[in-house]
């Protein structure tokens, strides 16, 4: 089968690692074509949108895409997101964003006696607090008023809770679900009574309920206690920043956006890092761990598992960027990469 791949390069560093990820999978000889999609800062100061308007029919004729990242300081940060990353997200209707975090042998950890740290956030993705319902009124008045509305649905809730009890049993078989019910007294108290109601049909995993802010102390403190972790929008967010520094750092974070259909948005969580933009700095190791995830969605996890193995073999052997410690370039991360294949 030709899997159809559209690659957003996108800002700052983004063309840098998607490049190296996409050296790695052409390392792997699969039946994959890739269409490059030249979306981002570039495409708004050239057309005023950070997208085409038909974006989302040409982002369908794909089975996947591989996102380097969006964001550039000529942009405003919400135009940006909600101009591409948001707009894909949700108009996709990718609603499970996972990421996983472990710390790779090689790594530096930065807590003491290197814990073990492998965990998989599943991030509720288009609703919670980044569903975009809400306004602006008096503006430039005393009495201006923001207003941000978080909105939890029943069948929003129930899919993601769903899809993590799925991946739960696939591993240690224990969720941990972040919510704040307490405190907020209708949203997450939604969200706790439908994990509650998906556990009946999951009895083979164990489930906890954790406030987050206990949370994000305990993935400091015994991250070795966490396997899947389901969280909504801006919960998942936070925590999975935590989690990406105690896999050694920003660079090293993947993730894959996906529905109840074939097509996958896949990318590093790092952002565009403007400030080492073109520099050839970059840890392209999370951009090709997304690639790997993306293999495995797209029914390649044979393929998938050797990439990962790839990089693993490549930290093991300290062919690092200076943000975990080492003194190798993008391109020679990627070189060592392709080479393990």
């Amino acid at each position: 089968m030709t899997h159809r791949v559209a690659l957003i390069a996108g800002d700052g560093v983004g063309p840098e690692v998607t490049a190296e990820a996409r050296k790695a999978v052409d390392a792997l000889g699969l039946d994959l074509v890739w269409t490059e999609l030249p979306w981002g800062s570039d495409h708004f100061h050239e057309h005023g949108t950070m997208m085409p308007e038909d974006a989302l029919d040409i982002a369908r004729t794909h089975d996947a895409i591989l996102l380097g990242a969006v964001g550039d300081p000529t942009v405003p940060d919400h135009v940006t997101l909600w101009g591409l990353l948001l707009a894909l997200r949700q108009g996709l209707d990718l609603y499970a964003n996972l990421r996983p975090a472990r710390l790779l042998e090689g790594i530096p950890s930065p807590l003491e006696g290197r814990p073990q740290v492998d965990m998989l956030f599943v991030r509720e993705n288009t609703e919670g607090e980044y569903s975009g319902v809400g306004g602006r009124a008096h503006r430039g008045l005393d009495l201006e008023v923001g207003i941000e509305t978080s909105v939890f649905t029943r069948g929003g809730v129930r899919r993601v809770v769903e899809r993590a009890f799925e991946l739960a049993a696939t591993r240690r078989g224990l969720l941990t679900s972040a919510t704040k019910s307490n405190a907020s007294r209708y949203g997450y108290v939604l969200w706790d009574e439908v994990v509650d109601e998906v556990h009946a049909q999951h009895r083979d995993v164990r489930v906890e309920r954790v406030l987050v802010d206990a949370l994000a102390a305990r993935m400091v403190t015994r991250p070795e206690s966490l396997d899947v972790v389901v969280a909504s929008n801006l919960f998942g967010d936070i925590l999975t920043d935590i989690a990406a520094a105690l896999q050694g750092g920003m660079g090293m974070a993947a993730s894959a956006s996906v529905g109840s259909g074939r097509l996958g948005l896949f990318e590093p969580v790092h952002g565009s890092a403007p400030d080492i933009a073109r520099q050839g700095i970059a840890n392209p190791l999370g951009a090709i761990w997304s690639a790997a995830l993306m293999l495995e969605h797209l029914g390649e996890p044979e393929a998938g598992q050797r990439l990962l193995r790839a990089v693993e073999a490549v930290c093991r052997a300290g062919t690092l960027t200076d943000d975990v410690g080492g003194s190798a370039s993008t391109v020679e991360v990627g070189d060592a990469v392709a080479a393990r294949l």
